[in-house]
């Protein structure tokens, strides 16, 4: 059984450690700063963490409501989630979206958003299995040299 509690500035490490062996990039400082951001921030900023009974990291997920974004209403955005890979299908991803949905809907958001590398089907499919869907929004980019 997993617990889902809100993330305090003392997993970092562990935060950090994972999302490097799951990405192959450290980036310390990133995770630091966005844990000093959401970890008690603003009530719109939410950054969750999944533990094993003794207090192992499972996973985490982060978002924060944002309004009016492109003349959109406001909606809670997923901005990060990583699952232990040893510790997936097991159902804590679904427990840390489902969690971090609940506080959106408590806020009064009626929809949740993310960005998805279209290459990234593990992801994609994840995503797809908590019923989210295409939105209204179509992303575009333009590399700057």
């Amino acid at each position: 059984m997993i617990a889902i509690r809100p993330a305090e500035p003392a997993d970092l490490s562990a935060v950090s450690a994972l999302d490097a062996r799951l990405t192959g990039q450290a980036k310390a400082v990133y995770w630091q700063e966005t844990l000093a951001r959401y970890a008690g921030g603003p009530p719109e900023r939410h950054f969750l963490v999944a533990e094993t009974p003794k207090g192992g990291l499972v996973g985490f997920i982060a978002g924060e409501v944002r309004a009016w974004e492109f003349g959109q209403p406001p909606a809670g955005w997923v901005f990060a989630i990583q699952v232990d890979p040893k510790l997936r299908l097991k159902g804590a991803g679904s427990a840390l979206f489902e969690a971090l949905a609940a506080r959106f809907k408590a806020q009064g958001v009626t929809h949740v958003r993310t960005l998805v590398d279209r290459k990234d089907h593990l992801i994609l499919s994840f995503f797809r299995a908590q019923g989210m869907v295409a939105g209204p929004s179509l992303q575009l980019d333009k590399e700057l040299s």
